[in-house]
């Protein structure tokens, strides 16, 4: 047969293709063999149908060596070349494979289908319908991530669905049995510090035959505690017991307890209860354990003490609760005025002052820097243990120092004989960004100063001009309500347990998630939360083999992470915890010594969060009291430490000759 007589399989055009013929065998056109250009290459496409159960299912797929040439090299191949390289890919091996490649992925994807009830043509066509030079294979893989990504939406709904049929947040006051059950009364006392609410409720408190204080902050806790233990209202001594979350001080018969708000006891009766700092119910991270304190605290009567801006969602919690509610607002005890001008230089300071900065290292500078001034310092700020804290401000209060500079820790406890408080700066690093701080955070740092019983004014000054003069409008300006909705629920336990049974996910990620995004919230006016430090050590967590539960408790760990020492100790206990093996500490003697401040005061905070893990996995983490003993140690070496630097440069500063500052109260 002449070459002109041979039957012909086309080279198609567009895209550039060519016009020219390449003669073939005749067969692989009755084959569904088509010889293809495109997307800059020429290649070979077979076409046939495969029939599974009643479906039919036609395809038009290139083989696994179906790309012969890019165009510019097939155009300079001899037509005999081009021939037999289409004979030698294009031969019944080759067709067959594809055939029985086709088969065997239309079961797949059908069988798929009739799991999940999807029709298997809507993702089947394709294959008649892609125009593609891929081989077979990306086109079955493209058309199963289609059916997976189905499959998964499909999950999901059904999944978010039996989430929101799970949990009503609209029941969320329900979930507190005792409380719920049983008359209680709310009392709000609101007004801005130093008005004696705090007073008033506590000598409430302990007067009732049983009750509960909850703080803001462990060192609240402990001096409230102390104050309970030495209070005498009917002639005789009350029992009581501290409990937060790195510590338990149990007394035997006990009927009064200072604890941490997260610490909160729902299932134990008592008389009275007082819930401190209730505009805490606004707080990004915190706000839930008010939300829980408030809805749960299992007292007769229950004391709201805050801010004068929580009235509004004070009011909106009783309505909703059907509790009874009495406001009563307080006045400041004890004038607050601006100085008439900033303080300007060092030497202005006097005895008395608290000099606020926000920052650990500012508060270490403007020490120093007060200190060569012949004055001494007491410092307080976060990183600083309870009992540091409380070390240093009755330094403070005896006279011992000063002058205290602290950060905005100040603002809240820790109740000094503070004449004037002066402003370093207004401007404080958020987590995200450095801003001006609110009018509620200056108000209540301000507050500070004219302790009543002590002085007859307080004062607040900024040390720049631009700072006292921001100070002054923050102080005029009118503080907006709290909002009256949207209070913040966090997660239990019992909602992961609850979301896992109906979804079968054991992801702590995937299960805060489904918190935060399926649970029915039928109004909004309580509103799932978690912590965006809850959320990314969930992510770490999750590739290591622990149960929901041990997952959950480890995400709570309070311990920072952006500390690289403490993110590394937390992440010992997570993977001792996954390997079940025991972690234990061991009392260090005198190491502390060779510690600098910075590193005793990381020690200090393990030492608390390893105590915290101890009370809730025993078995796995039995130091508790070694960890307690070690934290204790730890304060007083960075109160050491603190009292050494402050002296150091003190004698430093007498020692060059420099006059002190003429000291007055």
């Amino acid at each position: 047969m002449s070459s002109q007589s041979r039957p012909v399989i086309p080279l198609p055009e567009g895209d550039g293709a060519e016009t020219e013929n390449l003669v073939v065998d005749a067969a692989l056109q009755a084959k569904g063999v088509q010889l293809v250009k495109m997307e800059g290459r020429v290649f070979l496409r077979f076409t046939g149908a495969v029939r599974h159960n009643d479906l039919r299912v036609p395809y038009q797929l290139v083989p696994a060596q179906g790309v012969l040439a890019k165009p510019s090299k097939w155009r300079k191949m001899d037509p005999e070349a081009q021939r037999a390289l289409v004979l030698e890919r294009a031969g019944a091996d080759a067709i067959d494979a594809l055939h029985n490649s086709a088969a065997a992925f239309v079961r797949e994807i059908s069988e798929l289908a009739d799991d999940c009830d999807f029709d298997a043509m809507t993702f089947l066509q394709t294959l008649a319908e892609l125009q593609t030079s891929d081989p077979a294979e990306h086109v079955y893989d493209r058309i199963r991530q289609r059916i997976i990504h189905a499959v998964e939406r499909e999950q999901e709904e059904r999944h978010a669905a039996r989430t929101k049929q799970s949990i009503n947040l609209a029941e969320y006051p329900d979930s507190f049995d005792v409380a719920r059950r049983m008359p209680r009364k709310f009392i709000a006392l609101l007004g801005p510090t130093n008005s004696g609410k705090t007073h008033r409720a506590m000598e409430a408190l302990m007067k009732a035959p049983s009750g509960v204080y909850l703080a803001p902050l462990r060192l609240l806790a402990l001096e409230n505690f102390e104050r309970m233990q030495a209070a005498r209202p009917h002639g005789k001594e009350l029992k009581v017991s501290l409990v937060t979350g790195e510590e338990r001080r149990l007394a035997e018969g006990a009927t009064h307890v200072a604890s941490t708000v997260e610490m909160l006891d729902s299932r134990r009766r008592v008389d009275v209860a007082v819930i401190d700092e209730i505009q805490m119910l606004s707080d990004r991270d915190r706000g839930a354990a008010w939300t829980a304190a408030v809805c749960g605290a299992p007292a007769s009567v229950v004391y709201l003490v805050g801010a004068p801006e929580a009235r509004r969602a004070v009011e909106a919690l009783a309505e909703r609760l059907e509790v009874p509610l009495e406001v009563h607002v307080l006045k400041r005890m004890a004038p607050l005025a601006m100085e008439p001008t900033a303080v300007r230089k060092l030497r202005n300071l006097r005895r008395g002052d608290a000099v606020i900065c926000f920052s650990r290292r500012e508060v270490l500078m403007w020490r120093d820097m007060i200190t060569e001034m012949g004055l001494s310092v007491a410092t307080v700020y976060g990183n600083l243990s309870p009992e540091v804290r409380r070390a240093q401000a009755e330094r403070f209060r005896d006279g011992t120092a000063d002058i205290v500079v602290g950060t905005d820790a100040l603002a809240m406890g820790l109740n000094m004989p503070i004449a004037r408080i002066v402003m370093t700066t207004a401007i404080k690093y958020n987590g995200y960004e450095e801003e001006e701080i609110s009018a509620a955070l200056a108000r209540q740092i301000a507050g500070r100063a004219g302790r009543y019983g002590v002085h007859e004014e307080g004062f607040v000054a900024g040390y720049d001009d631009e700072t006292h003069e921001v100070m002054r409008a923050l102080l005029k300006e009118k503080l907006a309500p709290l909002s009256a909705s949207g209070f913040a629920v966090a997660p239990s336990i019992e909602n992961l347990h609850r979301i896992a049974a109906v979804t079968n996910e054991t992801s702590l990620v995937k299960l805060l998630k489904r918190f935060v995004h399926n649970i029915d919230v039928p109004d909004g006016f309580f509103y799932p939360r978690i912590t965006e430090e809850q959320n990314e050590r969930a992510i770490w967590l999750d590739t290591l083999t622990l149960t929901v539960a041990e997952k959950f408790m480890l995400s709570l760990v309070p311990i920072s992470t952006k500390v690289p020492s403490l993110q590394g100790a937390w992440e010992h206990w997570a993977m001792s915890l996954a390997k079940k093996r025991i972690c234990k500490l061991e009392p260090e003697g005198g190491s502390l010594r060779w510690l600098n401040l910075q590193e005793v005061e990381d020690a200090c905070r393990r030492y608390s969060a390893y105590a915290w893990l101890a009370y809730r996995q025993p078995a796995y983490f039995p130091s508790v009291e070694v960890a307690q003993e070690l934290s204790r140690a730890a304060s007083e070496r960075v109160d050491a430490i603190l009292q050494a630097q402050n002296a150091a440069a003190r004698k430093q500063q007498r020692g060059a000759g420099s006059g002190s500052l003429k000291k007055r109260r």
